[in-house]
């Protein structure tokens, strides 16, 4: 009866760690993004700030979609839910909901730049102005 019970929580807490895993996003360097914007893997770059602040500047390739705008989820859902997704703002509060209403969306990469663009350009990486 105790190796029911034993392999029962083993059993239990394998499948919670899966889905606790599947259900993250990975949080990545200014380095890393730069890596898969320049490396030439096909990604889909989205930012995630106001159009206002997209016009002045963003990263190469990024398409903008305003987390804060009603027709988030609606523009997001024209994305491929099965390749990698990178997100950015600012600073990064506003790209960390954009990735948990991704992930809740179905999509199954998804990546967050890590601080944000404040972050991006105090490392002297490339804009688009």
């Amino acid at each position: 009866m105790k190796n029911f019970i034993l392999l029962f929580v083993v059993a239990f807490l394998a499948f919670s760690c899966k889905d606790a895993k599947e259900a993250q996003v990975e949080v990545i360097s200014p380095e890393q993004v730069y890596e898969a914007v320049y490396g030439g893997d096909s990604l889909q770059l989205v930012d995630v700030r106001t159009t206002e602040e997209y016009q002045v500047s963003h990263l190469k390739n990024a398409q903008n979609i305003c987390v804060t705008n009603d027709d988030f989820k609606e523009k997001a859902a024209n994305l491929d839910k099965t390749k990698p997704v990178y997100v950015y703002c600012q600073k990064g509060g506003r790209s960390a909901k954009a990735a948990q209403i991704l992930k809740e969306m179905g999509f199954t990469k998804v990546y967050d730049l890590q601080g944000g663009m404040e972050n991006w350009e105090s490392k002297d990486l490339e804009t688009i102005n």
